[in-house]
């Protein structure tokens, strides 16, 4: 038995554009790892030259269209040592 010639067009013309898009899927998925390690690469050498200029210039924002900056003022921050309080032993 078999299938009528008209059906087993139209599988076999499915089965062929399945197989056409798992392709196309498989290099766009090799492509984007491709570009998710150029991304990693440039994102290392970013930190690398911010690291560079921070010691250079010390902590700043720098406005990347003029090449101005303003220096970052540090924060204080608060002792991370608890208060301790002198407590008399009442007996």
């Amino acid at each position: 038995m078999k299938v009528k010639d008209e059906q087993l067009e139209i599988i076999q013309k499915q089965q062929k554009d399945l197989n056409a898009l798992l392709n196309n899927v498989g290099y766009m998925e090799a492509r984007k790892h491709g570009l998710l390690h150029q991304f990693n690469e440039l994102t290392m050498q970013v930190e690398e030259f911010k690291t560079k200029l921070e010691n250079e210039y010390g902590q700043i924002n720098i406005n990347v269209e003029t090449g101005e900056y303003t220096i970052i003022e540090g924060e204080v921050t608060a002792s991370k040592e608890p208060d301790l309080k002198v407590v008399e032993n009442v007996q």
